[in-house]
């Protein structure tokens, strides 16, 4: 047999089982945060934060935890950067506002201070698209409760 004919073999032969392996794979359709949705956000938590005369960093995260937007108004301490990016991304890790997590050290359950990567303080939420996790807000600079405050208004933004 020529060398061009096994090699025509060959690949006809891999063309049919990749063929076969496509039909049979089932992607899920995925809703993504984009950055349009994360500057809408970031826009309403900003208009909340001046309202109320506060200076504070708002970071939204993807479904990975992944910085996709960060805003910081004037005058803001450099210091809640990172807590407002820990907090969204508590917030995806563990698909629950970050108040829960305060709340469960505040309760007495300490050993969760030793989870990797965890930011316990209210003031990171996630966002939930038809039951499923897209991303985060989390908000740094003023109480736990204003910066929870100012993520809602975030969050509120994508439903209007």
């Amino acid at each position: 047999m020529s060398r061009v004919l096994k090699v025509g073999i060959s690949l006809s032969l891999a063309a049919t089982f990749l063929a076969g392996t496509q039909a049979g794979a089932q992607l899920a359709d995925k809703k993504v945060l984009t950055l349009a949705a994360a500057k809408k956000m970031a826009a309403a938590a900003e208009a909340e934060a001046a309202k109320n005369n506060w200076r504070v960093v708002i970071a939204i995260v993807d479904d990975g935890g992944h910085l996709l937007y960060l805003q910081r108004t004037d005058e803001t301490q450099i210091g809640s950067i990172d807590i407002a990016v820990g907090k969204a991304q508590t917030s995806v890790a563990l698909k629950r506002p970050t108040k829960a997590v305060e709340d469960i050290i505040a309760n007495g359950r300490n050993a969760f201070l030793g989870v990797k990567g965890v930011t316990p303080l209210q003031g990171g939420l996630p966002v939930m698209v038809d039951n499923k996790l897209v991303g985060a807000i989390g908000v740094s600079g003023v109480t736990s409760q204003q910066d929870e405050q100012i993520a809602k208004a975030g969050l509120e933004a994508l439903v209007r």
